[in-house]
């Protein structure tokens, strides 16, 4: 008599906990993805704010590309005031990334600048702030792709679905030159 009490009761005790590990799973999964965007928040920031230094340090060297840097700033502004989706500060992460890429190709054609010691050290700190988003673009999208796998198998699919967990977006900066086959020649 006692065993047929016990047994639905250890069955109904063993899918709680295994809901309850579920949603502790979700939750934590996603609390990964908002701190890793906020982390890809930080260093975009850290870009944001190297892109004027670098600007004026250009201007005295480059009086001509006047255009560029304006396009740069004003491409600065637009992505570090964008708040919006993921999908949509990508798109705009994506303009002021290319637009620096072309500032600095243009800039290796300026031997002065290339050795300004303020020059060479603020492409240094950009170079190494690049690296630094690549590393957090990595691990928020790392941290997404846990979410969705979590989100669509079964049967936490059931609880996401249950409590409204909803997937998440990939960040992506595109950087056109990956797509190019290299230029080898002897």
């Amino acid at each position: 008599m006692t065993a047929l009490i016990f047994i639905p009761l250890g069955l109904l005790l063993f899918v709680l906990m295994l809901f309850i590990g579920m949603y502790n799973g979700l939750v934590s999964v996603r609390n990964h993805c908002e701190e890793a965007w906020s982390n890809i928040d930080t260093e975009l920031q850290r870009r944001y704010d190297l892109i004027p230094n670098l600007v004026n340090t250009v201007k005295g060297y480059a009086k001509h590309e006047r255009e560029l840097l304006e396009e740069l700033v004003q491409l600065r502004e637009q992505a570090s005031q964008n708040r919006g989706d993921v999908a949509s500060q990508a798109v705009d992460e994506n303009k002021l990334q290319q637009a620096l890429s072309k500032l600095m190709v243009r800039l290796e054609a300026y031997p002065d600048l290339k050795a300004s010691g303020n020059f060479v050290e603020l492409q240094k700190e950009l170079a190494n702030t690049e690296n630094r988003i690549q590393a957090a673009l990595r691990f928020y999208n790392g941290n997404v792709r846990e979410n969705n796998n979590r989100i669509e198998q079964f049967p936490s699919n059931l609880v996401a679905a249950w409590f409204h967990f909803g997937k998440r977006e990939f960040f992506e900066l595109e950087n056109p030159a990956a797509h190019e086959l290299p230029k080898v020649e002897f």
